[in-house]
């Protein structure tokens, strides 16, 4: 069952809650932390057949954060995906975004997902910020949020997608 947008999947903590636990993942990955905390570019490709990026993290168990996507329109664009495992090993977040804040693809379809975590928080932008302007998230009935992933729901999804972020719980890691 999906969970309203920008929500855990029970219901806790909306984005207002799990603000602090991101801005304290994004300090981490900004100070350079392990090469796994960093954000590393891949192209999205227009044509409208489906493609796939992925990036595991070999700290947290091997788990993979998977972005596939279709889009049409254009041409070839720089995005980015981190992937960022918390100090007690137990949340893994993985973002995916086009740095310059707006795609100019049209996607027909999306889904983010991290293998072998349980997806806590999730949500989708059609804009991503840059400088002074902040994240436009999708409406809620555009996309939806599982156990397992960030997915468009067909039908309701506008085309538009600049920026994914996902927080799943691992389960704890013994050292």
């Amino acid at each position: 069952m999906a969970a309203p947008s920008g929500h855990g999947r029970s219901g806790g903590p909306g984005p207002r809650g799990w603000a602090p636990l991101l801005l304290l993942l994004a300090a981490a990955a900004a100070a350079g932390g392990s090469d796994a905390d960093r954000a590393v570019e891949f192209d999205v490709r227009p044509g409208g057949v489906a493609h796939s990026f992925s990036r595991s993290h070999t700290r947290a168990g091997g788990h993979t954060c998977t972005f596939t996507y279709a889009a049409q329109g254009g041409t070839n664009e720089q995005w980015q995906m981190s992937l960022d495992l918390s100090d007690d090993s137990r949340l893994l977040t993985c973002v995916i975004w086009r740095p310059q804040g707006k795609s100019y693809l049209f996607f027909t379809q999306f889904k983010a997902e991290i293998q072998g975590a349980e997806v806590e928080y999730g949500m989708a932008y059609s804009k991503a910020s840059t400088g002074k302007e902040a994240d436009v998230p999708l409406k809620p009935e555009e996309f939806e949020v599982t156990n397992t992933a960030v997915t468009h729901r067909q039908g309701a999804f506008r085309a538009e997608l600049s920026k994914i972020v996902l927080v799943a719980r691992t389960g704890h890691v013994e050292l």
